[in-house]
């Protein structure tokens, strides 16, 4: 009895609640329950849960009460976890752990046999993997019992069928087939289709095979497997089949032939027992052939019914033609049929005549090859024989041609002595005949030439075009080419040098043209003055500086002015040296002396620049200058304008310049003038081309926001915010640039900005650097003039620096201001009236800005670091600049792209023609009185002796002459202030011309050499010149020569007076020929002495110097047409801009009535009187006069230094500044110790140009150094109330 707390009562207990959770089938509890402790249970597996439910549940349904003691648990649950682990290694595949597990003896396996463990382990790896493929997941005890029992009998099996293969074998050794049948029978070894009845035949193939096996493998104890011996009684019974389908056709075949039925004979031969490819169409054949054969077999009485046949060649077979039996063992007593085919006969019958049938089909169906061989086996035959023959003929050679040649002169000699026999019986015919025959082949040869000829006309003619064109090209390339042209070549091309209707024509037009460009442009510059004056005063007028009075009465000028030009420009009239008086002209033709030399030798203009103060000289420069040059509208202008702009700088440079940085910090008078000229008429296409579609793009971009300025990117941010909300931002409005970048918003907004600068700054660099051979010549020299002057007088300044000041030219003061104001410089075009808005001009600044910052490489620093980012981007930039600026200085000289030098103005066909105003004559010749002892400072100068010759500066009467303006008329003045703007034009010439034997005339006798030369090889021609010259000329040559003389004569009396060439040029042309040779020998003679010529190269150099200038001549030409196409060009610019400033008057005429009618309706008793109040009141400004000391000024800063001057005496220096005549303009006299020094006239404008342009310091008096900007302040503070 179990007592309760003991260990068999606790077990009892466990015992109870496994069997109940088995009853439940609940695997979780049942594996909880058998896992107790107090169960006293093997150790169990909880992954395999349901394998032990399942086994357990199984075996308490067993039980007779339903309940399994503990005995029982202990013993099912040690077999059962034995079972986990086997199926675990199972599972790992871990042959090893299978095999220890199948032995384990707890999990009580049957029939388990030690060798056969490593089968069990891989048939069980198998049964386990096709398990789990189908979703289950533990092999059950049964079900590897199972696979135990099958691998068992699998393994009996495999042995009882090795017993029955050795007996197979043996029984084969012993050689009687009924053992061997009886072996093959053997239930163990499982062979397929054995048959009793071929026991015989099994025995006969299976004794071969093995017989073979062992001679291939060198041992006779060599066994047959039973895949061999299957194959073996596969073969043997197929043997069979094949013997007995043979012999039952043979049969009825050899049936067929004795019945004498042949209609069959083709039927039986494609049945299956034959399976021959028979021919229908060769059935008779096939009949015919075997009856044949088989009449040929002999018969034998005692032939009984069996036929023998052979299965492959080594086995008989014995087949009953009655009874069809068959048979491998011969029969008792069998006599084999000798009179019937055998099927081996049978079959080589009828494949030989299938095979016959086939081949001649074959033959039929190649019959064009078959010929086609034949020809060709035929062709080889003859071509042998042939070959043999002419080897035969060749053998012979000699004799053969001895034959011949004997019977070919019996025959040759016969037929010539008959001929000639014939022929001097018939010689007076003979000779008739030969003359007729003769005569027409000639006639009808020349026919036949002639009418080829006529048919191909134009050919010929373009081939004698194409022969003379190509001559003559060769001869110019020679011309063009050759370094020493020949006389030949020369005296073709010297007709070039003539001028013909066409030229003069020409050069009349671009005389014509120049006339009125040039007027245009000084009307153009003029009223552009006066309607920038008139933007000052409205200006100030809106700011109450001075009267409407002032305003109205400027308008009335500009009004007048403008109608007067209109009025000129209708009419045409000029002042030249015909329309004044007789007396005058004496006068006026030595002026025509005076400015042709100013023009061609700069180096007076040069000092007379420097020699007047700034503001006289500026004046000097855009009024006179320009004016003696045309404003360079034809190449010799512009040459000769150049050579003044280089000599001028090169000058300034050396007197004026101290330090490499007064170029950029001062405002140098040449450069100042440079640009200036390059940036009106002649250089504004280039920039407008430059820059127009870029800018312009700037400007019409909506979407395109930039500014560079914190603050302001943080008020609009703060604006946009309170706009947004509708409430007042709590953030401060004022703040410093730093305190406005700490907002991430303005941060961010400042880099957008910089992308789009830098993407719009790409842009405008690209058109920049891409238009190199755009920008005018003109400013790529002299920046190239500066930059070799500079490293000239400081040879320590490094590439970089000289880079710098080319740039501050190039860039800064030509392109820069356009950029920034475009509307100022017509590189955009604007209305009347219209403006630039103020978000366009500070996108522009801004890329100006950048610019200017990479042309000159300074970084942004200081108040701009926080554009700190960009300074890379400036650093790549200037070195595309420095590039850029490097290529402009590239530049030929002027000599060599104009092609013109000092003796050109010989060889050109019109005179230089200037217009300038007798004002400007006058002030011209003042001036050079003036500054005469320092610009000709040697008393035998040219210049001396022609300012000799003019004696004192005239007044506009005396230079008009008495009666050009009535004494009595009390508008004297205003009329003389009118006539003294009078234009003239003035023929410029030489006034001495170039005298033979002065060695600083040898170029002008060379030029005239030239010209006679051409003239006498026009008419006489010859191999060297000397030859020419030593050759009297004949009668023909002579009138030749009158003929050239007689037109050039007729030309020379319809051109124009301005136009001819000087005296001394038109009587030589008029020589005779031998006395041009004469003088020509002469010529020659004294250039040789100087060095110019040579008999020993037969004056070749001088050929060589005519050639140049025929090449020239046609240069000229071209260049002359170019000229016309660019004047006129320039006129219709010139047009447009006077249309747009009579817009602006226009425009400026609307305001003023606008606002007199405001000032009339507002107070109808006030009127503007010319000599009221309010005049008074407008002039009181100008009776202010202002007085400091230098000192005073030094303070104020307006004043930064005097040269030669130290600070403490600048007490001593007085400044007196009063305002003059015209708005905007105030005299300076500077005194020392009471003691009037000079007086400059100054310009408010021209501070303001200068403000604008950055310019920071100027020099006054040419020693007063003064801050521009304080200098702006003072003025507006003490006469604008500003």
């Amino acid at each position: 009895m179990w007592v309760p707390g003991s260990a068999g009562f606790t077990e009892l207990i466990a015992v109870d609640h496994i069997n109940t959770a088995i009853r439940n089938c609940d695997p979780n509890k049942t594996i909880a329950a058998l896992m107790k402790p107090e169960a006293q249970l093997p150790e169990v597996y909880p992954s395999a849960a349901t394998v032990y439910q399942a086994e357990l549940f199984n075996l308490q349904q067993q039980n007779a009460v339903n309940y399994l003691a503990h005995d029982e648990l202990a013993i099912a649950v040690e077999m059962l976890s034995a079972v986990v682990l086997l199926n675990q290694s199972l599972e790992s595949k871990n042959a090893a752990a299978t095999k220890t597990h199948l032995s384990n003896p707890s999990i009580g396996f049957n029939n388990l046999e030690e060798e056969n463990l490593q089968r069990y382990a891989d048939t069980l790896m198998t049964i386990k993997s096709e398990a789990s493929s189908q979703g289950q997941e533990y092999l059950s005890w049964n079900d590897i019992q199972n696979c135990i029992d099958m691998v068992n009998a699998q393994i009996q099996e495999e042995n009882d069928r090795i017993l029955a293969v050795s007996l197979i074998n043996e029984a084969i050794d012993h050689g009687e087939p009924t053992k061997t049948l009886e072996a093959l029978l053997l239930p163990t070894v499982k062979l397929q289709n054995v048959r009793a009845e071929n026991a015989c035949h099994y025995q006969d193939v299976l004794k071969n095979e093995k017989t073979l096996k062992c001679q291939e493998s060198q041992d006779d104890s060599s066994l047959l497997w039973l895949d061999e011996i299957q194959k073996g009684i596969d073969d043997a019974n197929r043997n069979l089949e094949n013997a007995s389908k043979l012999a039952i056709g043979t049969t009825m075949i050899n049936q067929c032939l004795e019945n004498g039925d042949s209609a069959q004979i083709v039927a039986i031969l494609q049945s299956p027992n034959f399976n021959l490819r028979a021919v229908p169409e060769c059935a008779e054949t096939y009949y015919n052939s075997l009856l044949e054969a088989k009449s040929l077999k002999a018969k034998d009485s005692d032939e009984g019914p069996w036929i023998k046949s052979s299965m492959q060649g080594m086995y008989n077979y014995y087949f009953n033609v009655e009874t069809g039996e068959g048979t491998c063992v011969p029969p008792e007593g069998i006599v084999p049929k000798t009179s019937w085919l055998t099927g081996e006969e049978i079959q080589n019958i009828v494949g030989q005549i299938t095979s016959d049938y086939n081949r001649q089909q074959l033959w039929f169906a190649n019959e064009d090859l078959i010929i086609q061989l034949q020809a060709q086996a035929r062709g080889f035959l003859v071509r042998k024989k042939y070959k043999e023959r002419k080897v035969y003929l060749q053998s012979q050679e000699p004799s053969v041609i001895k034959i011949q040649a004997s019977w070919k002169g019996y025959k040759q000699r016969k037929v010539y002595s008959e001929r000639l026999e014939m022929l001097q019986k018939n010689v007076a015919s003979v000779i008739k005949i030969q003359s007729w025959v003769k005569m027409w082949l000639a006639r009808r040869a020349y026919r036949k030439r002639l009418q080829y000829f006529k048919d191909h006309n134009e050919e010929i003619v373009k081939i004698q075009a194409f022969i003379k064109a190509n001559k003559a090209r060769e001869d110019y390339r020679t011309l063009t080419g050759s370094e020493n042209p020949p006389l030949n070549v020369l005296r073709k091309f010297a007709y070039l040098m003539d001028q013909s209707d066409l030229d003069f024509q020409e050069e009349l037009e671009v005389t014509r043209l120049r006339e009125e460009v040039v007027t245009n442009i000084r009307s153009s510059q003029q009223l552009e003055k006066d309607l920038n004056l008139m933007d000052i005063k409205i200006g100030l007028l809106v700011k109450n500086r001075i009267t409407l009075q002032d305003v109205v009465s400027h308008s009335k000028k500009l009004n007048k002015k403008n109608k007067n030009r209109a009025e000129e420009m209708v009419t045409g009239e000029k002042q030249g040296i015909k329309g004044l008086s007789k007396e005058r002209r004496k006068k006026l033709e030595a002026y025509q002396h005076l400015f042709y030399l100013l023009q061609t030798n700069p180096t007076y203009l040069a000092k007379l620049i420097f020699q007047m103060p700034q503001n006289k000289s500026t004046k000097f420069m855009d009024t006179v200058i320009f004016t003696l040059y045309n404003y360079a509208s034809n190449q010799r202008e512009e040459y000769l304008l150049l050579k003044l702009f280089k000599t001028a700088l090169e000058e300034e440079i050396n007197s004026k310049v101290d330090q490499i940085q007064d170029i950029v910090t001062g405002n140098p008078t040449v450069i100042k003038m440079v640009v200036s000229f390059n940036r009106s008429a002649r250089g504004q296409n280039t920039l407008r081309h430059l820059l127009a579609p870029v800018v312009k793009e700037i400007m019409d971009d909506k979407s395109l926001v930039i500014s560079t300025s914190p603050v302001e990117m943080y008020k609009a941010w703060v604006n946009q915010l309170e706009m947004q909300t509708g409430e007042a931002s709590k953030l401060p409005y004022d703040v410093t640039t730093e305190q406005a970048l700490t907002h991430s918003e303005v941060a961010v907004r400042l880099e957008s900005s910089i992308q789009s600068l830098r993407a719009v700054t790409d842009k405008v660099l690209a058109s920049i650097f891409s238009s190199l051979n755009l920008m005018p010549y003109g400013m790529r020299y002299i920046a190239k003039v500066l930059k070799n002057s500079l490293h000239e007088k400081f040879p320590d300044a490094t590439e970089d620096e000289l880079l710098k000041i080319v740039g501050n030219l190039l860039y800064y003061r030509y392109m820069n201001p356009a950029i920034v104001a475009p509307d100022g410089f017509d590189i955009i075009d604007m209305t009347a009236g219209g403006q630039i808005h103020s978000d366009q001009r500070k996108k522009l600044g801004c890329v100006a800005k950048v610019l200017q910052h990479a042309a000159s490489n300074n970084l942004f620093e200081g108040e701009n670091a926080h554009l700190s980012s960009m300074n890379s981007y400036l650093s790549q930039t200037y070195e595309k600049f420095r590039n850029f600026f490097q290529a402009a200085c590239i530049v030929p000289e002027p000599e060599e792209k104009f092609n013109i030098d000092e003796y050109s103005d010989m060889v050109t066909l019109s005179k230089p023609v200037i217009y300038i105003s007798i004002e400007e004559i006058i002030n011209t010749h003042s001036l050079l009185l003036e500054h005469q002892d320092a610009i000709a400072p040697d008393p035998n100068d040219v210049l001396n002796e022609l300012l000799t010759g003019l004696g004192e500066v005239p007044d506009v009467e005396t230079f008009l002459g008495e009666g050009a303006v009535d004494p009595n008329d009390p508008n004297k003045e205003n009329m003389l202030s009118q006539l003294v703007k009078t234009e003239i034009s003035l023929s410029l010439t030489r006034k001495y011309d170039l005298r033979e034997g002065e060695e600083q005339d040898i170029k002008g006798l060379m030029m005239k050499t030239k010209r006679l030369i051409v003239d006498v090889i026009r008419t006489q021609p010859g191999e060297t010149l000397a030859k020419i010259l030593e050759t009297p000329a004949s009668e023909h040559q002579e009138a030749e020569h009158l003929k050239i003389v007689e037109k050039r004569v007729i030309l020379d009396s319809k051109t124009p007076e301005k136009m001819k060439h000087s005296r001394s040029i038109l009587e030589e042309g008029q020589l005779p020929l031998e006395q041009k040779k004469r003088k020509i020998q002469r010529n020659l003679r004294t250039l040789e002495q100087a060095g110019l010529v040579s008999t020993e190269n037969k004056y070749q150099d001088i050929i060589n110097e005519i050639a140049k200038d025929i090449r020239n001549q046609r240069r000229y030409r071209q260049h002359r047409k170019a000229e016309l196409v660019k004047l006129q060009q320039t006129l219709n610019a010139l047009n447009s801009k006077k249309a747009f400033y009579e817009d602006q008057i226009n425009y400026y005429n609307t305001y003023i009535k606008t606002c007199l009618d405001n000032l009339t309706r507002k107070n109808s008793r006030r009127s503007i009187k010319i000599s009221g109040k309010e005049e008074e009141k407008g002039n009181k400004l100008k009776n202010i006069s202002l007085k400091y000391t230098a000192a005073r000024l030094h303070e104020k800063g307006v004043i930064l230094g005097i040269d030669e001057l130290q600070p403490n005496q600048f007490k001593n220096v007085m400044f007196e500044i009063t305002p003059g005549e015209e708005v905007g303009d105030f005299d300076i006299k500077a005194k020392f110790l009471g003691v009037e020094m000079e007086k400059v006239h100054l310009h408010f404008q021209d501070l303001l140009q200068m403000q604008y342009e950055g310019v920071s310091v100027m020099k006054m008096f040419d020693k007063a150094k003064v801050n521009v900007n304080l200098l702006i302040f003072l003025l507006n503070k003490k006469f604008y109330g500003k």
